[in-house]
């Protein structure tokens, strides 16, 4: 098992636009006797209400979504290159029919707050839910968004954590 030594949030150098948007993550909600995770490509990371803060994202229809729902915690791990098949797998099937770590070979860590992340993870962000709300249709300003990203399913629901804990593998 890896080691992990835990960082302040404002320490990570690494690029988190890049993290999120090409290197994916994953969501994970539950705890050790019953959790799920998903693969992710939006997100942010930053400071809010005074605090290291990220939000993800996650639509009604997706089985995570009962879990984050139900969580007072979350966490997202990022992973480097040699696990892109391992989140394409989690990305791709559910978690209803599936135990998508052992499919994908990843080892759930289990972390002291309860959270659940993946051994293989290169950093953890254990985040506390402080608020969400839904992707309303109505407040969008731009239609073209709605066309291309909407237009099969339901709009997704924001949640803002409070980064309680980050952990970089050493």
């Amino acid at each position: 098992m890896s080691d992990f030594k835990p960082i302040k949030a404002e320490e990570i150098s690494d690029n988190l636009i890049k993290m999120i948007g090409s290197d994916w993550m994953l969501i994970t909600a539950g705890n050790r006797d019953k959790f799920n995770t998903m693969t992710a490509s939006w997100g942010f990371a930053g400071f809010m209400w005074n605090r290291p803060s990220a939000i993800c994202f996650v639509r009604p229809e997706r089985y995570t979504y009962s879990f984050m729902e139900r969580a007072d915690n979350y966490t997202l791990s990022f992973f480097s290159d040699e696990y892109k098949d391992a989140l394409k797998l989690c990305g791709a099937k559910s978690g209803k029919n599936t135990d998508k770590p052992k499919e994908a070979g990843l080892t759930p860590k289990f972390l002291s707050n309860g959270t659940v992340s993946f051994e293989e993870a290169s950093i953890i962000l254990s985040c506390r839910k402080v608020y969400t709300d839904n992707i309303k249709p109505e407040n969008f300003l731009v239609q073209h968004i709605i066309d291309n990203v909407y237009n099969k399913e339901g709009f997704h629901r924001m949640y803002i954590g409070e980064i309680t804990q980050v952990l970089k593998k050493n």
